[in-house]
């Protein structure tokens, strides 16, 4: 039984919702969540949790001219052949639009783990195409993980705006009716923004083009603008648009990169991928089984089921395989804190896990997201009957996942670590940590302990 409201799966589903900022789609929805079961009062009851959220904002008529036409990269063809029917109108199951549940059910795990545990799931983007987080940026500048509020907040950018194109905040002095005031805003930031896209890299590398959550001040390159280049006061006032832009790479002089890549690439009606890291911290350890159900061929495996994924790597991932054990092996160095173990790894370059089993290490694993199938770029394809079409998909769609691609990573991840704790505590006895009941053999000489066993048999 646990406290367990709304308001404690609201967020996650406000981090994942379309409609954020203009490098996402561009479909609105608030994506409120409502508690239908399993609770009463605020409070666990043991049973089933349901919980729903309803879709407010479709327009199936966007898909029509798809309902012939496979669409190249995308599980139209394969659902067709598999099932001999499939959703035609936004895809149904092979829709981005079911991980609303995950996110969901993600949050209530979240929860019981940070109860149970303080375990904490933070992911965030680490890379768009060629665009690469700097290293710094891997974690906060104190060396800890960076929390989810943290990559929120730094991984958020405000749009800088160029008066020179005409454009600027438009207030009711100057268009009274609200409606046509945003029309017309809607008009003048679509302007800027052309203009911005097929900007020169001379021409504009001087300019500025982002301001971060600390006030600094970016061009277009992630440039700090500093001294006669850093706009004053004044001019930063006729610079500020209403434009919130949240990357979710939390360093902002990447973030700039990130941003700017995604907008040119939105421009040509294309699409494009890029990575996340999750990190996840004070997981106990024993989580996982050995051989089939090994810890990290779970989350591979929730992972993997997320539309769009193409890859994941735990700890040193492909780059450990130019390492020579020597350098890859992670020694055990005592733990000084009482706690039950007595004895940590000193380096993480297995990622969180030993033979599968979670060694109390961060468990820390990266992800390839691939670009979106439904681009609204021309291409040459056939349709269901063979025939030769072009498809320049219509409809609100995403030029880049990936800023809203962390609370998915986050709920499949606490999914999957919550499954292998309940695991764990059928061994261990409810109500106690698995350090604690696992004492023996880590805290005492397993010769010794060997020779007890012989002896009694």
């Amino acid at each position: 039984m646990m406290n367990l409201t709304e308001a404690d799966i609201q967020p996650q589903l406000t981090r994942r919702r379309p409609g954020q900022s203009r490098i996402t789609t561009p479909r609105s929805e608030a994506d409120i969540v409502t508690i239908q079961s399993g609770t009463e009062r605020g409070m666990t009851l043991g049973t089933p949790i349901a919980l729903t959220v309803d879709n407010e904002n479709v327009r199936p008529g966007d898909y029509k001219e798809m309902s012939m036409v496979p669409r190249p990269g995308h599980a139209d063809f394969t659902y067709q052949v598999k099932y001999g029917i499939r959703a035609a109108s936004g895809g149904g199951r092979s829709s981005a639009r079911e991980t609303i549940g995950r996110v969901a059910a993600g949050a209530v795990a979240d929860k019981w783990l940070a109860e149970k545990f303080g375990t904490k799931v933070v992911s965030f983007v680490t890379s768009v195409g060629n665009e690469i987080i700097d290293p710094e940026g891997m974690q906060h500048p104190s060396g800890r993980p960076w929390t989810r509020e943290e990559v929120d907040q730094v991984g958020t950018l405000r749009v800088l705006r160029n008066p020179a194109t005409g454009w600027k905040i438009l207030t009711e002095a100057d268009v009274a009716e609200e409606k046509e005031r945003a029309a017309k805003q809607k008009e003048l930031d679509d302007n800027d923004e052309d203009t911005f896209v097929k900007g020169t890299e001379a021409k504009e590398s001087a300019l500025p083009a982002y301001i971060d959550s600390e006030k600094r001040i970016y061009n277009r390159f992630g440039v700090v603008l500093e001294g006669n280049k850093k706009p004053s006061e004044k001019e930063l006032k006729l610079l500020l648009s209403e434009e919130l832009v949240p990357v979710r790479c939390p360093h902002p002089p990447s973030a700039c990169r990130i941003t700017t890549l995604i907008r040119s690439v939105k421009s040509t009606s294309d699409s494009i991928g890029g990575t996340v890291c999750c990190v996840c911290t004070k997981v106990p350890p024993a989580l996982g089984e050995p051989c089939f159900d090994k810890l990290e061929a779970l989350l591979a495996h929730g992972i993997m089921s997320l539309p769009a994924t193409k890859g994941f790597e735990i700890g040193s991932g492909f780059e450990g395989t130019k390492l020579r054990g020597s350098q890859h092996n992670d020694v055990f160095e005592a733990v000084t804190t009482d706690s039950a173990v007595k004895l940590k790894p000193k380096t993480n370059h297995a990622g969180g896990t030993l033979g599968g089993i979670s060694s109390g290490s961060d468990i820390i694993f990266r992800v390839a997201v691939k670009p979106v199938s439904t681009i609204g770029k021309a291409q040459d394809t056939v349709d269901f009957l063979g025939q030769k079409t072009v498809l320049a998909a219509k409809g609100r769609h995403d030029p880049c996942v990936l800023p809203r691609t962390p609370p998915l990573i986050e709920a499949m991840t606490s999914l999957v670590l919550i499954d292998a704790a309940l695991i764990q505590l059928t061994r261990t006895g409810n109500g106690t940590t698995m350090s604690d009941q696992n004492q023996v053999g880590l805290n005492s000489d397993p010769t010794s302990q060997a020779n007890k066993r012989h002896r009694a048999e």
